[in-house]
């Protein structure tokens, strides 16, 4: 430093101080600036405290000055964008990831919600009142928790199913044994059916019928079963219901087998009050049980012919049958006989 005169000199002296004290009160206060500046903040990251000092102000600046990153659904208390002063705390929670199964789609979720009920609900998960969730909605929330969600859905379906209707068989002594002749034609009925229909996911797992009702009876079909049978003679053929193993005798209108001479009231009558008749060529009279055979009916014996259930006997009990013929050398000749004796239509 070069001084022209004495007076620059005396000058510089005289006033050097005062230039000094000024500047070092500069440099005092932007130190005190500086030192006024710097905070120190309390930051909790999951319940681990650290401090850090810092000389920005909002929390978003601290964070970024102190390289903490944050994920996209971490939560931070009070917000980046709030001021901070010293002493203050930065709260962080941390994100944790989850396995979120639903509606066909496996993705992982990262969530700070405290069970699973909060974590559908900061996702904007809605269930229906049918909807399974696993674990349930109370488990706590920990990392690698694998959730379910189960799509439950049940409909009511209506259809309507025929009814088959059934064949009723009734026996007919009109038609020959195995002949059948429909009387009625059968029409189908009709049901209508509710069922319950449980989906998960879009897939059936369950159908229960919950009601039925009959809207149409079946007829059923009516069919004559014959049961006619035929017996083949060498003059012709013969239908008959009722085919009889029976004893048979013989008796004339004599003294002897009846009890009655010629000239009783009573003789030669039997107990349906015709004559007795034997017509090799017609109806002979016979005399059975009417518990077996009802009087009246007509028979045809096994080798005696054709023939009318017209009388009784005092002996003639159960399956046995007394054939009449004119003549006592008659009777004795056909002695005791085993044979079918057909109940003819």
């Amino acid at each position: 430093m070069f001084f022209k005169s004495k007076d620059d000199i005396n000058d510089y002296f005289s006033n050097g101080p005062k230039v000094f004290f000024i500047a070092m009160l500069l440099v005092m206060c932007i130190i005190t600036g500086i030192y006024g500046m710097e905070k120190n903040i309390n930051i909790v990251i999951d319940g681990k405290e650290m401090c850090v000092i810092t000389y920005r102000s909002t929390v978003n600046d601290i964070l970024k000055n102190s390289n903490i990153a944050l994920g996209p659904k971490d939560v931070v208390e009070p917000s980046l964008k709030s001021r901070i002063k010293s002493g203050d705390t930065i709260k962080i929670e941390k994100a944790i990831d989850i396995e979120l199964q639903m509606d066909g789609k496996t993705q992982t979720v990262a969530t700070t919600a405290d069970n699973v009920g909060e974590m559908l609900k900061a996702e904007g998960i809605t269930l229906g009142q049918e909807d399974r969730v696993q674990p349930l909605r109370e488990e706590e929330i920990k990392d690698g928790l694998k959730i379910m969600v189960t799509r439950v859905n049940t409909t009511m379906e209506k259809k309507v199913q025929s009814i088959e209707f059934s064949t009723e068989i009734k026996k007919d002594g009109n038609l020959n044994q195995g002949v059948k002749k429909i009387i009625k034609e059968g029409t189908e009925g009709q049901k209508e059916i509710i069922e319950k229909i449980v989906y998960e996911n879009g897939k059936e797992v369950t159908r229960e019928v919950v009601e039925e009702k009959i809207t149409k009876q079946p007829t059923n079909k009516v069919v004559a079963m014959g049961t006619l049978n035929t017996l083949n003679l060498s003059r012709g053929s013969i239908n008959y219901t009722k085919k009889i193993r029976m004893r048979a005798t013989a008796y004339t209108a004599s003294f002897k087998d009846t009890g009655k001479r010629p000239g009783d009231k009573y003789f030669a009558i039997t107990a349906s009050g015709t004559k007795v008749k034997r017509n090799p060529n017609g109806y002979s009279t016979v005399a059975v049980d009417p518990r077996v055979i009802p009087l009246g009916t007509k028979v045809y014996v096994e080798g005696y012919g054709y023939a009318i259930a017209e009388d009784t006997g005092g002996a003639i009990k159960g399956n046995r049958i007394d054939l009449y013929f004119n003549t006592d050398r008659d009777v004795d000749k056909f002695g005791v006989r085993y044979l079918n004796v057909y109940v003819t239509k």
